[in-house]
Formats: structure tokens, C-alpha cells, sequence
């Protein structure tokens, strides 16, 4: 975020002040607003704060929000598998394009972000779904934090 922000002050200043545009920093902002959005949904994974139904677990039973639980964890668990494997692939076909503004800079890096946020949040969810299975985890609403912790 701080990064994203210096380019883009930098390229405003640039523009703006001393009347001299610079042709690289719209496209280097982008490609960290995307790394900023990829890691910051491995932070979400991590602290189970994605888009989920809440009043519909509350008012489940134990077992039908353990059940909803699994469910929603292996569908996010595919979904970060195709992730993995397709960044992966993609990572591999453009490996030794570089940026249009950028010739220093291989798209290969920019796309990285896709294998390696697809498989921290694979790595999270595979243990959640696994302390799920052992029968951990159930009171947690999907808040990040389990029922009677405090979140701030």
C-alpha cells in the first residue's frame, strides 16, 4: 500500500509539478493495486473474514453449521487449487515477457502473485477444513474469531 502510494504521489508530482509525465507509473501502480487485492484476500483467508452467510449459520444448529462450514471450505479449497495450478501455468507461458513501460520488469513476477496467494490460501484453508473434520472450529461464526473471543 505504501509502495502503490509513492508511485502514484511520484507520478503526480512528476506530472503535475515538474511538467514531465512518467510513462511507468500508471502500469506499476495497477500491477501492485492487484498485488495488494491478491495478498490482501490471503489475509482475509487467514483471518476467515471472506463474504459468508451469517444469520443463516446462526440460526443452524451445531451440526448444520459444521456441515455448512465444510461445504463452503472445500468449494474455497477448489477454487484455490485452480488458483495454484493455473498461475502456475500462466506464470510459465509468459515467463520471459516484460512489462510495456517497464522492459526491466517480467510479467512473470507480476503474475506470481497468482500462484503464491492461491497456494497460502490452500494452505490455510486445508488446515481449517481439517480442524473442521476433527470436529474443531464449529463454534466459529465466520468472524475470524471464535464465539466469546474478543475481535477487534
Amino acid at each position: 500500500m505504501v509502495a502503490m502510494v509513492a508511485v502514484v504521489t511520484l507520478g503526480v508530482f512528476f506530472r503535475y509539478v515538474l511538467d514531465a509525465s512518467l510513462s511507468w507509473y500508471d502500469e506499476f501502480a495497477s500491477y501492485l493495486l492487484v498485488w495488494l487485492s491478491f495478498y490482501g484476500a490471503v489475509v482475509a483467508t487467514y483471518r476467515n473474514r471472506h463474504i459468508s452467510f451469517d444469520t443463516l449459520a446462526e440460526r443452524m444448529g451445531s451440526a448444520g453449521r459444521r456441515t455448512m462450514m465444510l461445504i463452503s471450505t472445500g468449494c474455497s479449497i477448489v477454487f484455490q487449487g485452480v488458483l495454484f495450478v493455473y498461475g502456475v501455468i500462466l506464470v510459465q507461458t509468459v515467463g520471459q515477457d516484460t512489462a510495456v513501460s517497464i522492459q526491466a520488469v517480467r510479467m512473470s513476477w507480476i503474475y506470481s502473485v497468482l500462484p503464491i496467494s492461491g497456494a497460502l490460501m490452500l494452505v490455510i484453508s486445508l488446515a481449517r477444513f481439517w480442524r473442521l473434520l476433527r470436529g474443531e472450529d464449529v463454534a466459529d461464526s465466520g468472524h475470524g474469531a471464535p464465539t466469546g473471543a474478543s475481535s477487534e
